[in-house]
């Protein structure tokens, strides 16, 4: 039986493989380039996580559900990737949605072994990021969290926001959905009106 985290934890993989995929054709890849997309960009950030904490064999080595979830991203981006192409915000609209789930993913996982919340809300952007980070070096793109884009910044703003709810002791589930809903929305607040940190030169 799956638990709420659990499922968060598969949504995240599904949204961020679908990412992978729609990256991969976006790039004229064949079938096997976007499946290697995909799963990079789904589990890349959580075997970074996992192997930094100690925590081996990594999550995806001992739980097929990654795998086939992932595939079931590369079956619904070919699928539907007509409909996906009509916006076109799809990928950064799935990419949105991974990262908000993967950055809980990453506080938990933190909090597990009881570590500091600072190295917690760190652990957490590094799975919600860095499957991006190697997306888009294997795609020949400069990554995302390099760019004046917003990006890392929204994971850390939600895991502030997670630790201030968590302060209040609210809900759990309350806490999941604030937090991630947080990291959303600053993400597409910040491409809409462009908002960006400064350059070192600024």
């Amino acid at each position: 039986m799956y638990s709420f985290f659990d499922i968060l934890d598969l949504l995240g993989t599904l949204a961020f493989a679908i990412s992978g995929a729609l990256a991969g054709r976006e790039r004229k890849l064949d079938l096997f380039g976007m499946t290697i997309l995909a799963f990079a960009t789904a589990i890349g950030g959580g075997t970074i996580r996992d192997m930094m904490i100690g925590f081996t064999p990594v999550m995806w080595l001992t739980n097929l559900s990654y795998f086939y979830v992932t595939l079931i991203g590369v079956v619904m981006a070919i699928v539907f990737y007509q409909k996906f192409a009509f916006l076109r915000y799809s990928l950064f609209l799935f990419d949105t949605i991974g990262i908000a789930v993967f950055t809980l993913i990453g506080i938990e996982k933190g909090m597990r072994i009881g570590l500091h919340p600072i190295i917690c809300i760190t652990l957490g952007t590094i799975t919600a990021c860095f499957g991006g980070v190697i997306r888009d070096i294997l795609a020949n793109r400069i990554p995302l969290i390099f760019q004046k884009e917003i990006y890392a910044t929204a994971c850390i703003v939600g895991g502030g926001m997670y630790y201030v709810l968590l302060h209040f002791n609210s809900n759990k589930d309350f806490l999941y959905l604030a937090t991630a809903l947080t990291i959303i929305i600053v993400r597409i607040l910040a491409v809409k009106y462009k908002w960006r940190l400064p350059f070192a030169h600024d």
